[in-house]
């Protein structure tokens, strides 16, 4: 609009226009009327005027609208400023704490690997102090730990070692590759033992090591040299411990039918001398010599026996196992127990009750009869024993044997109601007896079952326990595979 006011201004203050203006204010002599010039430039002005102010008007309402305009954009702008600065102040302090944070983590992995460094240092300082040699090997047979005892023992250094093939730095140890690889395969350990100038003994123990991404093998070796002599030491004193325990036995065994034959022959002598001062013999002294001989006859049979017991013992070790029935030795066991036992005290052992209890259809066992019969004849005789000092004297004296399968097993119970045994007496009964070892301990061989104990463990490798108590009893339980090798 003001663009058009003024374009209408300027073209009535045109010369073409003020030309024509001039003509309508002249009267008819020509002359000017200034009284209708006057009039027509205050009317141009006043629409001047107007037009300026309508003018103004309209750019101030513009004015208006662009300050409010700009008002409301500085109040976003300020609502901006605010938030922005709101979340930097929050970005801030989120920043701060994240550097808190930061730093708080960096201090625990600081101290982390201070732990880790100590522990890795105090790992291979066990390693390295280790009284076993230990050798690790990564997949491709290349060392990976070498301690001290494996330097020691091969003379190589660790840093030579380690990073290098086992086989090309150390080609004398005795494990070849193919070994390893089946450890790193199977997954599962193996122990080779080695003995090296038949003084020397190791154990030469291979264990599988796995990883995020790697394979290996642990290689330890134990030098076993002491323990294997003092084996070999303790398995010699038992030998002469329980060979001790079989000679007073058999000693006990012997000397009673050997006493009675020597009361047979003095009272033969008595006869003989009686007999000489007379020319004739009766009957009843013929009938006596005739009792004394035959008595004297079965005791030195009985000596006999004993004797070749002692010796087919002294050569079971040398010949195979036999299949035998195990309720056949017992039985044998007992006869022979009635023969050859005499008890001390009142006590005889046709006084004892013999209870069997024997499962029927039971398998024949592969075994030495003659040392598993002498095992029955030993607890039976600790039995008799026992049963000297009943814990109820109106008790009968009673021992009850049972014998029944169970899996693979035979499982043999030979039960008594005599003295019951202590705590101690239940751990020391199967130890050996010390009396040739240490001769100022003379020990009692009838309360030790030592040697019973080794033929069942070591020539049966069975299992032989002992249980007693006031309400069951002293029952002695043996288990024998049925599987064992011929």
């Amino acid at each position: 609009m003001i663009k058009n006011s003024l374009f209408i201004l300027l073209a009535l203050l045109s010369p073409s226009a003020l030309a024509g203006i001039s003509d309508i204010f002249r009267d008819e002599s020509g002359k000017t009327n200034w009284q209708h010039l006057a009039n027509w430039s205050s009317g141009t002005l006043i629409i001047i005027l107007g037009l300026v102010i309508l003018s103004l008007f309209a750019a101030h309402r513009r004015l208006s609208k662009s300050h409010n305009q700009l008002r409301t954009i500085r109040e976003e702008l300020e609502d901006r400023v605010v938030e922005r600065t709101a979340t930097l102040d929050t970005a801030n302090k989120q920043l701060t704490q994240s550097n808190q944070l930061l730093a708080v983590e960096v201090d625990q992995h600081l101290h982390t690997s201070q732990q880790l460094l100590t522990s890795e240092t105090y790992i291979k300082n066990i390693l390295a102090s280790m009284p076993l040699v230990l050798v690790s090997l990564d997949d491709r047979g290349n060392v990976t730990q070498w301690n001290r005892q494996a330097e020691e023992l091969s003379g190589i250094a660790a840093t030579t070692a380690i990073g290098n093939n086992l086989w090309q730095v150390y080609p004398e140890i005795i494990l070849t590759w193919q070994q390893v690889q089946q450890v790193i395969e199977t997954g599962e350990s193996v122990t080779y033992p080695h003995r090296q100038r038949g003084v020397y003994f190791y154990d030469i123990t291979l264990y599988p090591l796995r990883g995020v991404d790697s394979q290996g093998v642990v290689i330890l070796v134990n030098d076993v040299s002491k323990q294997k002599q003092a084996e070999n030491m303790l398995v010699h004193n038992e030998k002469i411990s329980s060979m001790t325990e079989l000679a007073s036995a058999m000693a006990h065994d012997i000397n009673t039918p050997l006493q009675g034959m020597l009361l047979d022959l003095q009272s033969f002598q008595q006869l003989l001398a009686r007999q000489a001062n007379t020319e004739v013999v009766s009957q009843t002294d013929v009938g006596k010599l005739n009792t004394l001989l035959t008595d004297a006859s079965s005791r030195a049979e009985t000596v006999a026996s004993i004797v070749k017991n002692l010796l087919k013992f002294s050569r079971g070790r040398s010949e195979a196992k036999q299949p035998q029935r195990v309720t056949v030795l017992l039985d044998n066991a007992l006869m022979l127990a009635g023969d050859m036992l005499t008890l001390p005290g009142k006590l005889q052992f046709s006084d004892i009750d013999i209870q069997r209890d024997y499962q029927r259809k039971l398998p024949l066992l592969a075994c030495y009869p003659t040392e598993l019969q002498q095992v029955f004849l030993n607890i039976i005789r600790h039995a008799c024993y026992a049963m000297e000092h009943m814990p109820n004297s109106e008790e009968q004296p009673c021992i009850k044997i049972t014998v029944s399968e169970e899996t693979d097993s035979l499982w043999i119970c030979l039960a008594h109601n005599g003295a019951i045994l202590s705590d101690e007496e239940q751990i020391r009964i199967f130890e050996p007896s010390l009396s040739v070892i240490l001769p100022q301990r003379d020990l009692d061989s009838q309360k030790r079952l030592s040697f019973a104990n080794f033929i069942i463990t070591d020539q049966h490798q069975g299992q032989m326990a002992v249980t007693s108590d006031i309400e069951n009893g002293t029952k002695f339980h043996i288990q024998l595979l049925l599987d064992i090798e011929q």
